[in-house]
């Protein structure tokens, strides 16, 4: 493991305290959130490029992973959210709404990064996302009529050019990169090895745009921070027995139960985020609950990855 990897969850930590110290500037915290979009396609583009299409065409023939994976992330977890939610935050409706939102959408970029690091299928992790976001789309109305007694009004504008930006440009690139270097496998090796680093470098400068633009909001309302640390703890501590103990029942291979295990329990912060401050624009405590869910999200998931390769090295 090469120490940039090693030292991954100091990296996210450094990020997140980066991103909300440089966020005290007006000028900033201003103009900031246009540098996370750029960054997030850049840091795909990559892990894009580095994925063997035939690998991709295999993974989507697992329809054991997929049902499994669909059935965690759009059946079992909005319950698991709700119960959470109706545990903790029903005397905050706001925060209630904001972690429901939070919890009912799988993440759509950076837990190929996570996968990637936990020697996972990153494959079949990709394979998963274009149904994953389409599904988040499709539901999320839905959970918040069900579990918060109300609908959001979702603007498809903004969720068309994100799929089209974030997820099928890269993608495109990746795949006109591949075929301009199909006949010269050597510097498509070479690029893949030199350029292999990049993927965490423009996850951790997206993290401090992030915090940038929103960590006032965050410093602004400390208090309601250790009223959503727990569900949020909770959630992810109980998905991950729920995805290693899915996967060992289902005999999955390390690679595959980590797949599973990241694809489960990383979230959507970035695209939710934008659906609240549209959907509930006198509601900044719902978008503050998803500004929180990242800060505590980001360095779980960094330890969860040390806890996969752990049982990695284990089983080798």
């Amino acid at each position: 493991m090469r120490l940039i990897e090693k030292l991954y969850s100091f990296i996210i930590l450094l990020s997140v305290i980066i991103g909300i110290s440089i966020g005290q500037i007006e000028a900033i915290r201003a103009n900031v959130e246009s540098f996370i979009v750029p960054l997030l396609v850049a840091m795909l583009y990559i892990t894009f490029f580095q994925i063997p299409i035939e690998e991709i065409k295999k993974a989507f023939k697992n329809i054991k992973f997929t049902y499994t994976s669909v059935i965690i992330n759009f059946v079992w977890t909005p319950i698991l959210a709700w119960l959470l939610a109706f545990i903790f935050l029903a005397d905050n409706p706001a925060l209630y709404i904001g972690f429901i939102m939070l919890m009912v959408t799988p993440c759509t970029d950076w837990y190929l990064i996570f996968t990637g690091i936990a020697k996972g299928n990153v494959a079949l992790s990709m394979a998963i996302l274009p149904l994953n976001l389409i599904l988040q789309v499709i539901l999320l109305p839905i959970y918040l009529l069900i579990f918060g007694g109300r609908t959001g009004v979702i603007e498809l504008t903004f969720l068309v050019e994100s799929i089209i930006i974030v997820l099928f440009a890269p993608l495109f690139l990746a795949f006109l990169t591949k075929i301009f270097l199909r006949n010269k496998q050597q510097l498509r090796g070479k690029l893949i090895s030199n350029l292999s680093v990049l993927p965490i470098i423009f996850l951790s400068l997206a993290i401090v745009a992030m915090f940038a633009s929103q960590g006032k909001l965050l410093l602004d309302n400390l208090n309601l921070m250790w009223q959503i640390t727990a569900p949020i703890l909770l959630f992810f501590v109980v998905n991950f027995i729920v995805g290693q103990k899915v996967g060992k029942v289902l005999k999955f291979p390390y690679k595959d139960r980590a797949s599973l295990s990241l694809t489960t329990l990383a979230r959507n912060s970035p695209i939710a985020l934008a659906i609240a401050m549209t959907a509930f624009p006198n509601q900044p405590l719902i978008a503050l609950t998803l500004v929180i869910g990242p800060l505590l999200e980001l360095p779980v998931l960094a330890i969860i990855t040390q806890l996969l390769l752990l049982k990695a090295n284990q089983l080798n």
